[in-house]
């Protein structure tokens, strides 16, 4: 399974939240150090804060930060999150297949058993997990 671009950049953007912690960081902080757009990663803090993964401050004493500690945010639930509902294969989503050999295709299984075996894999680690050398992590990304 591969992770889209939005779904990359959040999980980017809660790792740099995390070694910034506690400070409040700007989307413009976040988008240079990435060398993303900062209207793209303005979308994906937006997304995270209606999610209650972060909250999003304006003005002078603005910025970003989580909305929960680094061990309480599972990395499965955020790819969940940030991916919608992305599946495998066309056949896993709600609404008419096209694939002719839908009623007969012995792929549906397999194929979904994989999808649950990847999140199942993501939903053991944490934030926490993901960033275990904090000091070298903000070291590299200059915070």
């Amino acid at each position: 399974m591969q992770l889209s671009k939005f779904t990359d950049y959040g999980l980017r953007l809660l790792m740099h939240l995390m070694v910034a912690t506690p400070a409040r960081v700007s989307v413009k902080q976040i988008a240079e150090t990435f060398d993303i757009s900062e209207h793209h990663m303005a979308k994906v803090a937006s997304h995270l804060a209606k999610g209650g993964f972060i909250l999003s401050g304006r003005g002078r004493t603005g910025g970003l930060t989580l909305a929960k500690l680094p061990h309480e945010i599972s990395i499965g639930e955020a790819v969940r999150y940030l991916s919608g509902d992305v599946s495998v294969a066309e056949c896993f989503n709600v609404g008419p297949c096209e694939c002719r050999a839908f009623a007969q295709c012995g792929l549906r299984g397999p194929l979904y058993e994989a999808q649950q075996a990847f999140f199942a894999v993501l939903d053991r680690y944490t934030l926490d997990d993901v960033v275990a050398r904090k000091g070298l992590m903000k070291e590299l990304l200059d915070v």
